[in-house]
């Protein structure tokens, strides 16, 4: 995965969408920066969202979370496949059944369309959830255990990675290894707090081993969201280092300096 930030599209309209993806052409190298397309963006629009995404050079990160029986899932994932989404995630918590049924489904779909397979991520615990909302809904343990557990899960079913709070980042990297994926939510600035519970500056999050952030309000909700783009991009650069900061022609599968435990490609 080349792309380091992907930017939440959570916005009502697709003309919103299209708008603020116009004013993030240029922020950092196109293969640095893609669109991450949930929920709110996706019923108000559906797959002509991620169309104009993919005509504005974006990579799309479809954030929808699925979580049915594995038969549903499998048809979810084949049509994302078939749309050109470039990442997709599934509930961890649907099952080993689901998450394989995922996985399966796109590496098919990908071979009848004649596209690339989606990087296939389960979602672990929502970074607005903490110890006490976990129990209240019978997870016992701590939130870190469960973490790790759900992860776990998800590697032995054949997903590629997982999301996860900042707060776990460091824990899945070493007991998954370099290869897993992890993709970080719940950035924000130093100065900025809102209903995120479990969440880290885009400079911590990189550090403690992220391969990618994905950040909405932070760049969304400020008048000029290419600059505060590009700030996180410089920020990603200046801990990951410039001599493997994200380049067109950065070598697959580059490795950074033994002393930053930066995002794996």
């Amino acid at each position: 995965m080349r792309e380091r930030l992907w930017v939440a599209l959570d916005v009502e309209t697709l003309k919103e969408a299209d708008g603020l993806l116009e004013r993030l052409v240029g922020a950092g190298p196109a293969e640095t920066i893609g669109a991450k397309i949930g929920s709110q963006l996706f019923t108000a629009a559906g797959p002509a969202a991620v169309e104009t995404a993919l005509k504005r050079g974006f990579a799309v990160f479809l954030d929808l979370k699925y979580h049915d029986i594995p038969n549903t899932v499998a048809g979810a994932v084949r049509e994302a496949t078939r749309i050109g989404v470039a990442m997709l995630n599934v509930h961890a918590a649907g099952g080993g059944a689901m998450m394989r049924a995922a996985a399966e489904a796109a590496t098919k779909a990908a071979k009848d369309f004649g596209v690339a397979r989606p990087i296939c991520l389960g979602v672990t615990v929502l970074t607005s959830l903490d110890r006490q909302e976990l129990q209240e809904v019978g997870v016992t343990g701590n939130v870190e255990a469960h973490v790790l557990r759900l992860a776990e899960r998800a590697r032995e079913v054949g997903l590629d990675g997982c999301v996860a709070s900042p707060q776990e980042i460091r824990l899945l990297r070493r007991a998954l290894g370099p290869r897993w994926t992890i993709v970080t939510p719940g950035i924000r600035p130093a100065e900025r707090s809102d209903d995120q519970k479990r969440v880290a500056t885009p400079a911590a999050a990189i550090r403690a081993g992220a391969d990618a952030i994905v950040v909405g309000r932070p760049i969304t909700a400020v008048p000029d969201p290419k600059a505060a783009a590009a700030a996180i991009l410089s920020e990603i650069a200046n801990v990951w280092g410039p001599e493997t900061a994200p380049q067109p022609d950065r070598a697959k599968g580059a490795t950074p300096p033994s002393d930053t435990p930066g995002p794996r490609s």
